[in-house]
């Protein structure tokens, strides 16, 4: 009789490893590069928990820990536990709201002993990919009908509304990358169509005067009438469903995108919205009692951080200054440079040369996770992987973009490399549950 192979390193895929070890070995050096003082014995304050590197070091060894635990653990536990994952998850979550610390402008941190801190909606993000992959794979689940794709976008958004609730806009966009799994999965394009489109709006609400922006979204639904005309003519209602979507556009624009902007977001986030796309912000969209205007004396601009960081990529030039060696960032000009604007500290120790390095390894960890999603039998463990690789992209995507200026600055790490153990732990246990699920994808999970 046959025994079951007991070793751990049956059937994984070693590539997915070795990606996940170079990218954190990246992390610990950059924030060693930026936190290390002249003078400190490096070997004494690695083995203290007193500097950020050697935290980072600590979390990294937690990490392997971990890691080989899943390795471990049968890939059966993984969709027979989801939904409890989810509901610890959420319970986390609500868990904030009576015991969380306000720390940097957000509340959705959860303060354990005098240093340790606890993100619960970074780690919400396995829950999530947990339960959105064993929604999809119940053989009841018919994804064709509304009432699926509903129940299926609730269970990836509801942690992003408590998120909001929390102070933490950034970390709860990363929950609409869960799209990218349904859309996968069967999910009309024509609800990513709708999606873009009003992302698409919002900016030009921003970009277009408001009277010229109405004009040509009234152009733009007469036209639409017009080359449908013989469609129009034997189905009414078809024309009155293009009337509404034209008066709903015109209606966000003049009113929706204004209440947003005074009444949802905060007046800092209004800032590094329109400190973007290089414009003041109009009267319209300011707050009342806003103190845009009354900047106070030695107050830093609200694009001074993506400033720096331009300025610290630069003077990497090709090859770059060397470890401890760049001036911006080991002088402290970027503020955060060893969490959401880690990549300026690659881009001037390193030059052109470190960060095309860097960004090639982040290319090959996520062409490779669609490799492995697309050669899995079980349903289960495809959605997972497409759910890891989608959150994967939109923090490598969104961090890169904002540090170089091209999006609003709104907090999301870069994975595996900025400084945080939370940020570190979740990423790492998402890779590895991944690992271990495709170390067993000839068997059909559920």
């Amino acid at each position: 009789m046959s025994q079951r192979n007991p070793e751990i390193s049956k059937g994984v895929d070693w590539s997915l490893v070795w990606l996940w070890f170079l990218l954190s070995l990246v992390g610990i050096m950059a924030i060693f590069g930026v936190t290390y003082h002249d003078g400190d014995n490096v070997i004494q304050t690695f083995l203290r928990f007193k500097t950020d590197y050697s935290r980072q070091f600590y979390f990294f060894i937690v990490s392997i820990v971990i890691g080989m635990f899943i390795l471990l653990t049968d890939s059966k536990f993984f969709p027979a536990t989801a939904n409890l994952w989810y509901a610890a998850g959420i319970f986390l979550i609500l868990l904030v709201f009576p015991l969380g610390a306000k720390v940097k402008g957000t509340e959705s941190i959860i303060k354990v002993g005098g240093s340790f801190q606890f993100q619960p909606a970074e780690f919400c993000k396995i829950c999530v990919c947990l339960a959105l992959a064993k929604y999809l794979s119940r053989p009841e689940t018919d994804f064709r009908r509304t009432q699926s794709q509903i129940i299926a976008a609730g269970i990836a958004l509801l942690p992003a509304v408590f998120s909001i609730m929390q102070s933490e806009t950034g970390l709860a966009l990363v929950y609409l990358s869960f799209f990218i799994v349904m859309y996968r999965e069967g999910l009309p394009s024509a609800v990513l169509i709708i999606g873009f489109s009003a992302g698409t709006l919002v900016v030009a609400t921003l970009l277009v005067e408001k009277n010229l922006l109405a004009i040509i979204l009234l152009a733009i639904t007469v036209f639409l009438i017009f080359i449908m005309r013989r469609q129009v003519k034997r189905n009414r209602s078809l024309l009155v469903n293009i009337i509404l979507i034209g008066l709903l556009c015109i209606g966000i624009q003049r009113f929706g995108v204004p209440f947003a902007f005074k009444h949802v977001l905060k007046e800092h986030q209004v800032e590094r919205i329109f400190s973007t796309i290089g414009k003041d912000i109009p009267k319209e969209y300011k707050k009342e009692h806003s103190r845009v205007e009354a900047k106070a004396p030695g107050k830093k601009d609200v694009d001074y951080n993506v400033k720096q960081s331009k300025i610290a990529i630069g003077s990497g030039g090709f090859s770059g200054k060397g470890l401890l060696k760049g001036t911006q960032t080991r002088f402290d000009f970027v503020p955060e440079q060893r969490t959401d604007f880690i990549f300026c500290t690659i881009g001037e120790g390193f030059g052109f040369i470190g960060s095309l390095v860097l960004l090639g390894l982040y290319l090959v960890l996520l062409f490779r996770i669609v490799a492995v999603a697309e050669r899995q039998r079980s349903v289960f463990s495809r959605c997972y992987a497409y759910g890891v690789g989608a959150v994967f992209f939109f923090h490598i995507a969104i961090n890169l973009a904002m540090t170089v200026g091209l999006a609003p600055v709104i907090g999301i790490p870069l994975p595996f490399v900025s400084y945080g153990g939370t940020s570190l732990l979740t990423n790492t246990i998402l890779l590895f549950i991944l690992i271990r699920l495709d170390a067993d994808r000839q068997m059909v999970l559920r």
